[in-house]
């Protein structure tokens, strides 16, 4: 009777524990996100920096991407995969620049002119983010970027796992 009561008592140890850990499985947030510049056509800039809003939302799961100002927000403390590409005729330097907090760049895509038709850039890399890190995308002074409804200039993330 005493082995049976030792054994049980390990049985429900171990469930408690799987318990334990299934609920933090649970509780850690869903982040995904995919956007695109869509049909705004070609976006150019002559004056300065822009920050580039990706209006055509094809994913956002757990909400962190805000479509009116451009910027992704990490809800949590983790290392995220994000990714971009860009797209533009050929006759006008093209660019793509991944900032952090407004200020430290993270990623870059730069082509230079180079006659007719057009250039797709891509960059990627995984990221740890604390709670509250901004990612937003910026088209560097005298460059262009292009997009249409097929998708060709693009910004996505995911959270791997929280930290």
């Amino acid at each position: 009777m005493k082995l049976l009561q030792t054994e049980n008592q390990g049985l429900k140890q171990r469930l408690e524990s799987t318990a334990t850990e299934l609920k933090a499985m649970r509780d850690i947030p869903k982040v995904a996100f995919a956007v695109s510049l869509g049909g705004d056509g070609l976006q150019k800039t002559t004056s300065g920096s822009k920050t580039l809003i990706f209006k055509d939302v094809l994913t956002n799961i757990g909400q962190a991407y805000n479509s009116e100002t451009g910027v992704f927000t990490a809800p949590t403390r983790g290392v995220y995969y994000i990714r971009f590409t860009a797209n533009a005729p050929t006759d006008f330097p093209m660019s793509a620049v991944l900032y952090k907090n407004n200020a430290d760049i993270q990623l870059i895509a730069h082509e230079q002119e180079s006659g007719a038709g057009s250039d797709t850039a891509s960059n990627g890399a995984t990221l740890l983010l604390e709670q509250g890190d901004r990612l937003s995308m910026q088209l560097w002074h005298n460059t262009q970027i292009w997009d249409n409804s097929n998708h060709h200039s693009t910004f996505s993330g995911f959270l791997l796992f929280p930290m």
